[in-house]
């Protein structure tokens, strides 16, 4: 008889946002905490930060915030996208950071969009397409990926424009190239459209990277709605195998909030006998 088949647990490649966990610590130690517990590293806007000294942690960086300023969707907004995405791909490539993550339009401090729109023209959407072959251009001159991220307009991010998965996947796909994938966010996904199994299947040809976070609240799994261990075993059966990142809060204590986060999206996997 045939040997009956082996199982043994198998996460994915699994990032921390160093922005969001260990908020009382200084950006070195959050980082070096993250590694030590074995995650990916993952940061936002690099200008307020020492790239030198979070080179030398040794920490693996899945992501960063691939622009300083500009937006998709007019002339000079996305001319500035473009020189600001130019200057943080050095920074990517001292940090070894493989994805460089955009957004529909700049965000300040709080989330904001810089400039709010209620309504997107046709004529944005051919604009930001445009835009977004030239970070294409750059991404396949420079060897890095860059990542549009889905953001939710109800809760965090009102008047963004591409905002919702829909968009952002309309728009990747639009372009069509390997050098620009989706950072689907599965967080502001169940905010603002649900049906998450199904919105990753779909997406799964232009997904860059997953982030996770529970609905309300933004914090790790388990901690409201979101069943993320059924999203984790259709997402492997689907066969994706890239990062997860968890971009949430912790609901209390941050290493048992990156526990529960390991544990969401630590399935069985078949292996030989």
């Amino acid at each position: 008889m045939p040997a009956a088949p082996l199982f043994r647990d198998v996460p994915f490649p699994l990032a921390a946002s160093a922005e969001m966990l260990f908020r009382g610590l200084p950006i070195l130690d959050r980082v070096n905490r993250l590694k030590d517990l074995g995650f990916l590293v993952e940061i936002w806007d690099w200008t307020k930060h020492d790239i030198k000294a979070l080179a030398g942690t040794g920490a693996t960086f899945s992501s960063m915030t691939g622009y300083v300023t500009g937006t998709l969707a007019d002339d000079a907004g996305a001319d500035e996208l473009i020189r600001t995405a130019r200057q943080s791909v050095p920074v990517a490539k001292e940090l070894g950071i493989p994805r460089l993550n955009l957004h529909g339009t700049g965000l300040d401090g709080k989330g904001l969009p810089v400039q709010p729109c209620e309504v997107v023209t046709g004529a944005m959407w051919l604009k930001a397409r445009d835009t977004l072959n030239r970070v294409a251009d750059l991404g396949e001159e420079a060897g890095v990926t860059f990542v549009l991220e889905n953001l939710n307009l109800p809760v965090d991010h009102p008047g963004t424009p591409f905002a919702r998965a829909e968009d952002t996947l309309a728009l990747v796909a639009s372009v069509d190239r390997p050098s620009l994938r989706l950072m689907l966010d599965l967080y502001h996904a169940q905010i603002g459209e649900g049906n998450l199994i199904e919105l990753c299947r779909r997406a799964l040809p232009f997904i860059g990277e997953i982030q996770v976070a529970d609905v309300p609240g933004r914090c790790e799994p388990f901690t409201g709605e979101i069943n993320y261990p059924a999203i984790a075993r259709a997402l492997r059966e689907m066969g994706y195998s890239g990062v997860v990142g968890l971009e949430g809060f912790a609901s209390g204590d941050d290493e048992l909030a990156l526990e529960r986060f390991r544990e969401a999206f630590t399935v069985p996997a078949l292996v030989a006998a």
